[in-house]
């Protein structure tokens, strides 16, 4: 177990500090605004507003794995996944702190508006151990994939390489985390039937993959920085 932990230590400190940070809010942030649904206008198109932040977790796992390898990357998930459940048990004491939101004082709604508020903070059990279970499984696959597709690519490299291994595992994991989600869910407590399940996962990520096409250059850019700032002080 000592033995265990201080692997832990050691390859959480080949992740820079600030992209783990920023790994670890856009986690936190992404299962807050998972509760605000978005009005697309089609009835095919289901996606939250997670998805601001989503795209943010994935791309600083490619980064992480690119510079770090799936190992510290996918060490990094843990470690963000069990400091986002903190950070979910106090948002539930929180809620059951007896007081009122500062958005409630509406004339006439003020419990209804202060009660919404509550839940929302404080979230449902079955939608904290779905997405749970559904980002860790997806962090593991894209950051193991996304390694994978790097050894075949071994003779490339640039931007292209980098664009490459992020496009396919993304869009792999991030099909995995839908539906894995929406079967433990949305499915068992929502009624959906498995085509709106699948049909739910593809266009989430489908939307998901455009985000990381167009911000995977500054993916690059950062990961490139690491690398160089790690070979100049060897």
């Amino acid at each position: 177990m000592k033995k265990t932990f201080s692997e832990f230590r050691s390859l959480l400190r080949t992740v820079p500090p600030v992209l783990a940070a920023v790994m670890i809010l856009s986690v936190v942030g992404m299962n807050l605004l998972a509760n605000k649904s978005i009005n697309t206008g089609l009835e095919w198109l289901a996606l939250d507003c997670g998805i601001i932040f989503s795209w943010v977790t994935f791309l600083s796992m490619d980064v992480m794995t690119h510079c770090c390898g799936p190992r510290a990357a996918s060490l990094m998930s843990v470690l963000a996944l069990g400091l986002n459940l903190f950070m979910a048990l106090m948002f539930f004491i929180a809620s059951r702190i007896p007081g009122v939101w500062g958005e409630s004082f509406v004339e006439g709604s003020e419990a209804v508006i202060n009660a919404a508020l509550d839940n929302t903070f404080g979230g449902a059990w079955y939608v904290i151990l779905g997405s749970s279970v559904a980002f860790i499984a997806s962090a593991l696959i894209n950051n193991f994939l996304n390694h994978g597709i790097g050894k075949l690519l071994k003779k490339e490299s640039g931007f292209g390489r980098f664009a490459l291994r992020s496009y396919v595992s993304t869009f792999i994991a991030q099909f995995a985390d839908n539906l894995i989600f929406a079967l433990i869910v949305s499915k068992v407590f929502f009624g959906w039937t498995l085509t709106q399940c699948f049909t739910c996962a593809l266009t989430g990520a489908v939307m998901e993959l455009l985000f990381e096409v167009v911000f995977s250059p500054l993916g690059y850019r950062i990961s490139r920085s690491i690398i160089k700032k790690r070979e100049a002080a060897v």
